[in-house]
């Protein structure tokens, strides 16, 4: 039997061209996820559970199936042990052969190397700005310069959040965590 896994990374995204794919392929028997590769797939795990002897599990893509090399070898090998194949449309990889199998592999290397310089990169740039003073996401409602000035107006007791919140044209909310902010720096939740 010939079994199609196609898979996207959110609910928002759409399978269709992998759908057209493997219905040019004559693949007719095929399961849908719409799961991050870094979650549990519960239908991957289901199509590997049923795979058996002479089965060939067919994907859009390599990295549709996989996350790293390391499990893409375990699909592998599981798929091997119950005697089954498998085949990538795009990549032209069917491991029947053992040039396939050896071509699989060194594609799933460079596929995982590719990653790890990706996110090495990521990681660089996202220090080189931190390192410029970039911050990332919304902007506070209480400018920092004023937090000081805000607080010690409620360690006065004269005026309420309430107060201070209209005065400054911010939310009580605002206020709230101004004060959170200034009276505990070092608060993990803060960060």
């Amino acid at each position: 039997m010939i079994i199609g896994y196609a898979r996207v990374s959110t609910v928002d995204q759409n399978t269709a061209v992998q759908f057209e794919a493997f219905m040019r392929a004559g693949v007719s028997n095929i399961y849908e996820e719409k799961r991050s590769a870094v979650k549990r797939r519960p239908v991957l795990e289901e199509v590997l559970s049923r795979v058996g002897p002479g089965d060939v599990l067919v994907v859009y893509k390599m990295d549709r199936l996989a996350r790293s090399l390391s499990h893409l070898l375990e699909v592998l090998a599981l798929l091997e042990a119950r005697g089954a194949s498998f085949r990538s449309l795009t990549e032209t990889i069917d491991t029947h052969s053992a040039a396939g199998r050896l071509f699989l592999q060194m594609l799933g290397s460079f596929a995982e190397f590719e990653r790890s310089l990706i996110r090495e990169r990521c990681m660089a740039g996202q220090a080189a700005a931190r390192a410029r003073g970039q911050t990332w996401g919304r902007p506070r409602a209480m400018p920092k310069e004023v937090e000081s000035e805000v607080v010690s107006l409620y360690a006065t007791g004269m005026f309420t959040m309430q107060v201070l919140a209209e005065v400054y044209g911010v939310t009580k909310e605002a206020v709230k965590r101004s004060i959170y902010r200034v009276t505990r720096p070092d608060s993990p939740c803060l960060r």
